[in-house]
C-alpha cells in the first residue's frame, strides 16, 4: 500500500431541515391549531482514529466529504429525521489543521478519538413551536441552519516507540529488516528509503516495541533539503532515538561531524527532539576498515556521556545488546508515564 502522510480535504456538514408551516385539518375538530413539526439536524463530519490504518491514502483520493442534510418537518407535529454523521477514519498520529487559519483542530492519538470538525446545522422550528395564548395560529417557521464548510490539512506523524535516524545509507533499513518483519527497500545508493517504515520488535523478556525507519536526513533538512522536514516530524512521536552512524573512513565529512550535522538538524527543527533519550549505534562493523574509525568515534561519543553500541546488522553482531538496552530504557519510560 502506498504511504501517504499529507492530505488536504474539504469537509461540509449537513444543513438543518426546514420547519413546517401547517394547521390541523381533521373532521370534528373545528378549531385545529398549528401542527408544523421541526426540521431534522444536519449531519456532523467527524474525524476518528483507526488503529488498523497507517496511511492517509484514502484522503488523497477522496478530497470532498459532504454530510447529508436533515429532513424537513411535516404536519401533524412530525419532526424531520436528523441526518447521520459522516465519519472519516484516519491513522493514529494524524494532526488536523485548519488550512485557512493554520490552527491545530485536533490530534488523533487513540483509537477511540472522535472529533467533530464540521458541525451540522440545527433544524428549523415548525409553527407549532410559536403558538402562544395570544397567537394561536402562528404562520412563523424557521429555515434550517446551514452547515459548516472547512478546508483541512491532515498531517500524519507516526507513533512509534523507537525511531531510527541518521544520514542516508547509515544502515537503518538493514537494521529494521533484521530485527522485525518490516521489509523496506535496501540498496547501496542514497535515499533508498523514501517513506517511513514501521516494524514490531520482540525482545527476550516479553517486551515488544514499534520501531520506525525514518528516511535519511542531511544538512538543512529542517529547511526541506533532501527528504526534508516532511520526515523530521515523524520523529516527534517517538520515545527513543537510535542514531545510526556509518564509521567508514571513505565518507566525507567524517563520522563525528556527520553525527553533529544530524543533531543540529534536530535542534533547528525542534528543541524538544534533543530531550528524547538517545542511543548512538555505530553500524557496519563487519567491514575491517571500519574498526579503527569506529573506535575513535566511540571514544569521542562516550566522552560526551552518550550511550554507544557497535553492531553489524548484516551478521547480527551486537544486536542483542542493543535491543536489550533499548527495551530496558523503553520499559523505564513506560513505567514513568504510567
Amino acid at each position: 500500500m502506498k504511504f501517504v502522510d499529507q492530505a488536504r480535504i474539504r469537509v461540509v456538514s449537513g444543513r438543518g431541515g426546514r420547519g413546517c408551516l401547517s394547521f390541523r385539518r381533521e373532521p370534528f375538530v373545528p378549531k385545529g391549531g398549528p401542527d408544523g413539526g421541526d426540521g431534522g439536524k444536519g449531519g456532523d463530519v467527524i474525524i476518528a482514529g483507526d488503529s488498523s490504518m497507517n496511511t492517509l491514502l484514502d484522503c488523497q483520493y477522496q478530497q470532498l466529504y459532504r454530510a447529508r442534510h436533515g429532513a424537513h418537518g411535516k404536519g401533524k407535529d412530525m419532526h424531520g429525521r436528523s441526518a447521520p454523521d459522516l465519519i472519516i477514519n484516519v491513522p493514529l498520529g494524524t494532526v488536523v489543521i485548519d488550512e485557512e487559519t493554520g490552527q491545530v483542530v485536533a490530534e488523533i492519538d487513540t483509537a477511540d478519538a472522535r472529533v467533530i470538525v464540521a458541525k451540522g446545522g440545527r433544524g428549523g422550528r415548525g409553527n407549532a413551536r410559536f403558538a402562544t395564548p395570544r397567537n394561536r395560529a402562528p404562520r412563523r417557521f424557521e429555515e434550517g441552519a446551514p452547515g459548516e464548510d472547512r478546508l483541512l490539512r491532515l498531517e500524519l506523524k507516526l507513533i512509534a516507540d523507537v525511531g531510527l535516524i541518521g544520514m542516508p545509507n547509515s544502515g537503518k533499513s538493514t537494521l529494521i529488516s533484521r530485527v522485525s518483519a518490516a521489509r523496506p527497500e535496501i540498496a547501496d545508493y542514497p535515499f533508498t528509503t523514501k517513506v517511513p517504515a514501521l516494524g514490531v520488535v520482540r525482545v527476550d523478556g516479553g517486551i515488544d516495541f514499534v520501531m520506525a525507519d525514518i528516511p535519511g536526513l542531511i544538512e538543512n533538512a529542517h529547511q526541506g533539503a533532501g527528504m526534508g522536514d516532511r520526515f523530521l516530524r515523524h520523529i516527534e512521536r517517538t520515545r527513543i532515538l537510535l542514531h545510526l552512524i556509518d564509521p567508514s573512513p571513505y565518507l566525507t565529512p567524517g563520522p563525528l561531524e556527520r553525527f553533529f550535522i544530524i543533531m543540529s538538524e534536530l535542534s533547528l527543527y525542534s528543541q524538544d527532539l534533543l530531550k528524547k533519550p538517545m542511543i548512538v549505534v555505530i553500524t557496519k562493523m563487519d567491514l575491517p576498515e571500519n574498526e579503527a574509525p569506529a573506535a575513535d568515534l566511540r571514544s569521542a561519543l562516550r566522552s560526551r556521556d552518550l550511550k554507544v553500541h557497535q553492531i553489524s546488522a548484516a551478521t547480527g553482531a551486537g544486536l542483542k545488546g542493543l535491543l536489550g538496552e533499548t527495551a530496558l530504557l523503553l520499559k523505564g519510560l513506560r513505567n514513568q508515564n504510567g
